[in-house]
């Protein structure tokens, strides 16, 4: 089951949208996680931090659960 996210901005980054989806406990964690867990986004292997995320944007992280950003 998805679990919505919801951003109050145009786009959020990947770092913050992990720790906004309450995936990792600070954004500091980010480079880590993502160098440790797969992350799909719209279907396609990413692991940049920096990745720009919009509404509609689907992240799946296998073991972690599924995500859709929603505004």
């Amino acid at each position: 089951m998805d679990k919505n996210v919801k951003i109050e901005t145009e786009y959020i980054t990947l770092g913050q949208f992990l720790k906004l989806a309450d995936v990792i406990q600070s954004g500091g964690m980010a480079k880590w996680f993502l160098s440790e867990y797969e992350v799909y986004i719209n279907g396609a292997l990413d692991q940049r931090r920096g990745k720009k995320l919009v509404a509609g944007d689907k992240v799946d992280i296998p073991g972690i659960g599924q995500f859709v950003v929603t505004n």
